[in-house]
């Protein structure tokens, strides 16, 4: 029997828009528990080496993707392909949850290309 401890609690962040949550990953996939605050966007990005699919669980999402704007519901999802440009924001009065599912190769933090950002994070 191994004695090795394996650390499966959540892994949180807390942002200035909001919070994460990593609730599970592997090899090739990760999936987090996203809330953005009233008021409150992410950077403007894009991504190398993963793609993403969002599902929107309570308020709605402001999703721009590729200079095009989306509003995605509670129940609805989008998906984000690998290179495209992307943002979500949350217009509403009420907490914006969603769940993210990343793809790829590669899904560390630093496989982020910040095109737009308003705290300070791209160049």
């Amino acid at each position: 029997m191994s004695t090795e401890t394996i650390d499966n609690s959540p892994k949180f962040d807390r942002r200035p828009w909001g919070t994460f949550t990593v609730l599970d990953e592997g090899e090739d996939f990760k999936v987090k528990r996203i809330e953005v605050l009233p008021g409150k966007r992410l950077s403007y990005q894009k991504h190398a080496q993963r793609a993403e699919h969002w599902v929107v669980v309570h308020g709605t999402a402001k999703v721009t993707l590729d200079d095009h704007d989306h509003f995605v519901e509670a129940g609805e999802a989008i998906d984000i392909t690998i290179g495209s440009a992307h943002r979500v924001e949350n217009p509403g009065e009420d907490l914006l949850v969603f769940i993210e599912v990343q793809r790829g190769n590669y899904l560390g933090e630093d496989d982020i290309v910040r095109l737009q950002d308003d705290f300070g994070r791209a160049p």
